[in-house]
């Protein structure tokens, strides 16, 4: 098995163990106090969505806001190093934006619109 198919499993086995399902499993209450809160991005567009992504760029919180605002859109596409090794491309067809995913430090490092599967390297180091 080649390090890409690695790398690519296991941030697609870190993209998607950040979901909301292990917090309902331990606590149900916890999850339904966190499906209780406002949503910032509620009736936003896609382009003020990826705005606030980029204004969190390199931060925990950019990867959760990436989750939240296409959840159930993403489909990897594409790996490339980048980040701190390899990072992960995800694309929303419905959203038409794809997003560049280092599970390394669950972080976004880079987005644009369109279907891209490798971003500059200037972009994801």
């Amino acid at each position: 098995m080649k390090l890409t198919s690695i790398l690519a499993t296991a941030a697609l086995v870190g993209f998607s163990t950040f979901s909301d399902v292990p917090l309902q499993v331990i606590n149900p209450s916890l999850a339904q106090v966190s499906a209780q809160q406002p949503n910032d991005a509620a009736g936003s567009t896609v382009d003020q969505k990826i705005s606030m992504i980029l204004a969190n760029k390199g931060k925990p919180e950019s990867a959760q806001m990436m989750r939240e605002y296409f959840a159930k859109e993403l489909s990897p596409i594409g790996i490339q190093p980048g980040g701190a090794g390899m990072v992960v491309s995800f694309y929303s067809k419905k959203s038409n934006v794809t997003f560049s995913y280092c599970s390394m430090f669950d972080v976004v490092v880079a987005a644009k619109k369109g279907k891209i599967a490798k971003f500059p390297p200037a972009e994801v180091k």
